[in-house]
């Protein structure tokens, strides 16, 4: 059973799951990562050169191949749960934790990050992560096995509290 990642970027996917990956002595995949690694080119390249359906496309293939994988933490993209078929097969070997913060919280955790193009094109920065949470908090929620809230709680605190709600579940008759 495979540790899942999701919510939007900033809320501490990565961070998480490299403390999730060290503690547990597994595997971290990171899918943005494995994107960029099978398109031999960043994410905006890939918007820019092929558009976001593109990118979408990539990103069904790698959670296909990774959610086939066992025993591994997967930080998936905030997009991911845009698909349906994304979310059916992480759930078939995975225990989904959608990592949440706020918008305040977000737009200071990645206002540097230059390796992801605007979704919208025309909004500020704020209004932008504002109504691309409110587009996906649904999917999120829906996807989620477990919510937690990384707002006020350091990376450590959220590894230990998906830890905590993982092996509660795993030892669940």
């Amino acid at each position: 059973m495979n540790i899942v990642l999701i919510g939007y970027r900033g809320t501490g996917k990565t961070a998480v799951g490299r403390v999730l990956a060290k503690r547990l002595g597994w595997p971290l995949l990171n899918f943005d990562a494995l994107i960029i690694e099978r398109a031999g080119r960043s994410i905006p390249e890939i918007v820019e050169a092929e558009g976001w359906e593109r990118f979408r496309d990539l990103e069904t293939e790698v959670t296909r191949e990774c959610a086939a994988k066992d025993r591994h933490i997967l930080d998936t993209g905030g997009g991911c749960v845009l698909r349906p078929e994304n979310v059916t097969a992480l759930r078939k070997n995975g225990v989904l934790f959608w990592l949440q913060a706020s918008v305040s919280t977000i737009a200071e955790r990645i206002q540097d990050d230059t390796q992801r193009p605007s979704l919208t094109g025309s909004k500020s920065f704020t209004e932008e992560i504002s109504d691309v949470l409110r587009e996906r908090n649904e999917k999120y929620q829906a996807a989620a096995d477990y919510a937690v809230d990384t707002d006020s709680l350091s990376v450590e605190a959220v590894a230990r509290r998906i830890l905590e709600l993982y092996r509660q579940r795993e030892h669940r008759p």
